[in-house]
């Protein structure tokens, strides 16, 4: 029986990111793969401003820059006023529009390079949890075979077969309502950006590589528990005719479906040697396109504490922490797409009214929509400390701060399999404090944010998170405080 360190059901973007994160810890990895290609019909269309961050933090941003239609502006529940993304804190604000299966495309050629063994083509069919390993039943092309690994990691959607053999509840709530879609050409396209919303119905147009357009929608009468049959071209076309009074010439659909909006999450993110992220850990309606990028942050946080366990430097409770960290964000992932497909059906006039209510608070004031943008891009996504004295900083994304000489700025320094440790000292007083996983970079105490203003030194973590943060002005005191918290931090 052929052995790994890590197997990984699920090889979309989820699962082929969680690979490359671990393969740069070193860490043998399989990605099993049901289908034997990749699926051209891509249900996401985004990487938001954090996920490009995720990117740049691994330096792989500039392929997806290159490819990609930048858009500053993000949509709340497609109200007609949207959310400003240009005034964001991070060096990509805007949102990229990409396909998903050319996401995915570019994960596991970046995958692959780095050491993954991705086959496609091979089911996950069951496991069986030992002591200190897990026995992966796998059926491939040539009949079943088994894989030993130390963990196993269902990233295999939202019908998980891991979630199910690991007995890991998936509570929530069932289907009520559905969405549409039909990817189409036009003989007729109308102006980049068009969306209605009206007592018929509301439609969002988005264009698509190859001449093609996304039209997405809800209407009355998808208010519905029962399964209206397959969704067709002549009902697409009768939608949009009701709602815009056009067809815009659509014609050569490649993919019409409905979409539900069932909302579930898993009741632990791990149990023993199983862990779940992506859509194996949260299900809810694809409002904002957020799902595929919540999901590769789930990979991004889970990646280095489950390389670090597995290599004997992770500190007590580091895997448990990813729980910790991600299920909150799941949880607000259900609120926030809960709300918008509440108003994604809000057809009365008293649904309307609200819209319009909604949509002027966007525009009208700056903290509003902030907070919604904040949430919309996982720029606000924080891991408290339980520290009462701990810095305010503690458990933000850091910003991508300036670093001095020729290091370049924050993201560029970060390590899947390493911390940073800031210096923001005037004299370099922590320079001689680097060590294995532990990279020490200088820069300048950072005045344009209120927040950082008095932090001396600051540890972050290889997800580019705050571990800790230091005011202390004794150098002396700082080095001492700096070494212990490190010390714990690496199980030393």
């Amino acid at each position: 029986m052929e052995t790994q360190q890590v197997v990984i059901a699920g090889g979309g973007p989820v699962g082929l990111w969680l690979a490359a994160e671990l393969r740069l810890n070193d860490i043998s990895v399989t990605v099993l793969e049901t289908r034997t290609e990749i699926d051209d019909r891509s249900k996401a269309l985004t990487v938001h401003p954090r996920g490009i961050e995720v990117l740049a933090s691994r330096g792989i941003h500039q392929r997806f820059l290159d490819e990609s239609l930048k858009i500053s502006t993000g949509h709340f529940a497609n109200l007609s006023d949207r959310l400003d993304f240009s005034v964001l804190d991070t060096p990509f604000p805007y949102t990229l529009f990409i396909p998903q299966a050319r996401t995915e495309a570019l994960f596991e050629e970046y995958a692959r390079g780095l050491g993954a063994t991705v086959r496609r083509g091979h089911r996950v069919t069951g496991f069986t949890e030992h002591a200190d390993s897990v026995t992966v039943r796998v059926e491939g092309p040539e009949g079943p075979y088994e894989i030993g690994a130390e963990y196993i990691a269902g990233c295999d959607g939202t019908r998980s077969t891991v979630r199910e053999v690991a007995g890991i509840d998936f509570p929530g709530t069932a289907s009520t309502c559905l969405g549409w879609l039909g990817d189409v050409r036009f003989d007729n396209p109308p102006a980049p950006g068009y969306n209605r919303f009206n007592e018929r119905g509301g439609l969002m147009i988005v264009p698509l590589p190859d001449n093609r357009w996304r039209i997405a929608g809800t209407t009355p009468d998808s208010v519905t528990t029962e399964w209206p049959g397959d969704f067709t071209m002549d009902e697409l076309r009768r939608k949009v005719v009701d709602i815009t009074g056009e067809d815009f010439g659509m014609r050569d659909p490649s993919w019409l479906s409905r979409y539900g909006n069932a909302t579930r999450l898993a009741s632990p993110y791990r149990r023993g040697r199983v862990v779940l992220a992506g859509d194996a850990a949260h299900q809810h309606f694809p409002t904002g396109g957020v799902g595929m990028n919540v999901g590769f942050q789930d990979a991004f946080n889970l990646g280095w504490k489950l390389a670090a366990t597995i290599d004997g430097w992770a500190s007590d409770g580091l895997l448990d922490s990813y729980h910790a960290d991600r299920h909150p964000v799941g949880e607000q992932l259900m609120e926030h797409s809960r709300a918008q497909t509440h108003l994604f059906h809000a057809f009365s006039p008293e649904g309307l009214a609200l819209r319009d209510l909604l949509s002027r608070m966007v525009a009208q004031s700056r903290e509003f929509s902030d907070v919604l943008a904040g949430r919309l891009t996982a720029l606000d996504v924080a891991y408290p400390s339980t520290d009462p004295t701990a810095h305010p900083v503690t458990g933000t994304r850091a910003p991508d701060l300036p670093l001095t000489g020729t290091d370049g700025t924050l993201f560029g320094a970060l390590r899947a399999d390493s911390y940073v440790l800031l210096d923001l000292t005037a004299d370099g007083a922590l320079a001689d404090r680097a060590q294995r996983r532990v990279g020490v970079h200088a820069g300048a105490p950072d005045s344009t944010r209120p927040a950082w203003a008095d932090v001396r030194a600051a540890l972050i973590r290889p997800d580019g998170h705050v571990a800790w943060a230091w005011t202390e002005e004794d150098d002396t005191q700082l080095t001492a405080r700096v070494d212990a918290v490190v010390a714990t931090t690496l199980g030393r």
